[in-house]
């Protein structure tokens, strides 16, 4: 089978976090060839799994480093969970393990918000920096009344330009081993879920778009599954031991996003 080459796709998919900056840092050119890919008219999307902000305020980030980015071109997990709630639990009273932003949306969408275990529809778990033993504890009580239990993302980990902090599957492991209960529904990568909203959005074949990002168990998966070329960046928290050890290898192996579009 041909291997395309990397600018002979018609929509370029990018991972944010570890592929195109950690935290306050820009991946050097980065910017470059994203402006290389815009000169070609190719379509782009920016997909994230971090909940921790609005989509705005990612397109703003992007705009801060120098990077052409509508709101409308950005997708993270809070606006994919809040439209999956919205479609399917329409109006429940949550318990959320989440911080302000995720929270702000799930508001906006309609959603009451509870402070007990006890009261709530549904147990919501997410990236959370003030996860504490009472959040735990309500989730545990929420869990084992049998509600359902949706999470934002599975990711363990979270890249920063100092190395990783703790993500939401952390707090999802914790949930799980003092209820009991497996969680039902992860709406962020690599769920059918996130894959549907972001083919939808691009509007091309799965096979002419390129998802771009550092992680094997969530962009590389998710990506592989819809029959998307992927690549895998070395820029984040994923090694090229790893990438090697990994049974669904990659389309491409790069060591930063940048060489995609490799400017002279």
């Amino acid at each position: 089978m041909t291997v395309p080459g990397l600018l002979d796709y018609s929509g370029y998919v990018f991972d944010l976090d570890g592929t195109l900056y950690l935290g306050p840092n820009l991946i050097p050119d980065v910017d470059l060839m994203l402006a290389e890919l815009r000169r070609a008219k190719k379509k782009i999307r920016f997909l994230s799994n971090k909940p921790l902000q609005s989509r705005g305020d990612y397109a703003k980030k992007l705009r801060g480093f120098g990077i052409e980015a509508s709101d409308e071109e950005v997708m993270n997990s809070t606006t994919v969970t809040v439209r999956y709630l919205t479609d399917h639990y329409p109006g429940a009273k949550l318990y959320v393990c989440g911080e302000g932003p995720l929270i702000s949306e799930l508001v906006e969408g309609g959603f009451p918000i509870v402070n007990s275990g006890e009261e709530c529809d549904l147990l919501l778990l997410s990236f959370d920096r003030n996860f504490h033993y009472l959040k735990l504890y309500e989730s545990m009580i929420a869990a084992r009344r049998g509600v359902p239990i949706v999470a934002t993302n599975p990711d363990n980990t979270c890249p920063v330009d100092n190395g990783v902090i703790p993500d939401c599957g952390a707090n999802i492991a914790a949930v799980e081993a003092c209820s009991g209960r497996k969680i039902d529904t992860v709406v962020g990568k690599p769920s059918d879920i996130m894959l549907q909203v972001i083919l939808e959005d691009i509007a091309e074949p799965a096979e002419k778009v390129l998802l771009t990002g550092d992680r094997l168990e969530t962009d590389m998966r998710m990506g592989k599954r819809a029959g998307m070329g992927t690549a895998l960046v070395l820029s984040g928290v994923t090694t090229l031991e790893q990438s090697m050890a990994w049974p669904e290898k990659p389309t491409y192996i790069l060591e930063s996003a940048a060489e995609i579009a490799a400017i002279k």
